[in-house]
């Protein structure tokens, strides 16, 4: 018999692009022990907790927590079995970003070009349950649940209405600003009326400080600024004031 290959943990965090306290933490609510650990207290890890690190990484990629993570491990005891599945998932991502890189072009092509935005230009490889995690620990579980509850129980055709509604919106507040359009003016508060309602049609209550918190997030989070600056540089930081001005005038909670 050869003897067991083994890597330290900064061997393992080195290679896997991590920290060899995120694999300690993995240690501690048992998602990845390690193969053993030495008389110096060192952890070492074997081929098999490097397979079961690489399935880890790829469903933290995925926008899987850490417990959903561990319940998907625990069904899936077989190492070949686990790779195949992994593989699958890799090509199903693979695909829907491929989607995602023509849905860009697409969508690039139409903004240099003056062309109106449709959902299904934009849309096509959009997964809103990759952000499961983050909208959780935002503004709670039961919210998340809520609004997933929702989108599934619409139509393919309510869905792409509901997806073109936020695009003519975001592009009337790129056109408004682009005019010189004050945040504080008719026009973009009526937008915002608009952008308000749009948000409501869950069901979910649009208080004050969800309104508030929603417009910083615009020009916080680069996903957001990128998405609304495509209708012109600085529409993102216009939407937020004319949100700003409007749930100061008109909302409470």
């Amino acid at each position: 018999m050869g003897k067991t290959v083994e890597w330290s943990i900064q061997e393992i965090a080195r290679s896997a692009g991590t920290t060899s306290r995120t694999l300690r933490h993995y240690g501690q609510i048992g998602l990845l022990a390690p193969s053993r650990i030495g008389r110096n207290g060192y952890r070492y890890y074997d081929q098999e907790c490097l397979l079961r690190l690489q399935r880890i990484l790829l469903l933290r990629e995925l926008g899987l927590g850490l417990p959903a993570i561990a319940e998907v491990l625990d069904g899936q005891r077989d190492s070949a079995a686990a790779l195949r599945t992994h593989l699958r998932i890799l090509e199903q991502e693979r695909d829907r970003i491929g989607r995602q890189i023509a849905s860009v072009r697409t969508t690039l092509r139409k903004v240099e070009g003056g062309e109106q935005l449709m959902a299904e230009d934009v849309f096509d490889g959009f997964d809103h349950t990759r952000y499961a995690d983050e909208v959780t620990q935002r503004w709670g579980k039961e919210a998340y649940q809520r609004g997933d509850r929702w989108w599934r129980s619409l139509s393919e055709d309510e869905q792409k209405a509901f997806q073109q509604r936020q695009l003519d919106i975001a592009a009337d507040f790129g056109r408004a600003y682009g005019a010189g359009a004050a945040a504080d003016g008719e026009e973009a508060q009526a937008i915002t009326q608009r952008h308000y309602e749009w948000l409501s049609v869950t069901g979910d209550p649009v208080n004050r400080e969800y309104f508030l918190g929603l417009a910083e997030m615009y020009v916080a989070d680069p996903r957001f600024t990128a998405n609304y600056d495509r209708h012109g540089a600085g529409t993102a930081a216009f939407i937020r004031d004319a949100m700003k001005v409007y749930a100061e005038r008109r909302l409470t909670g």
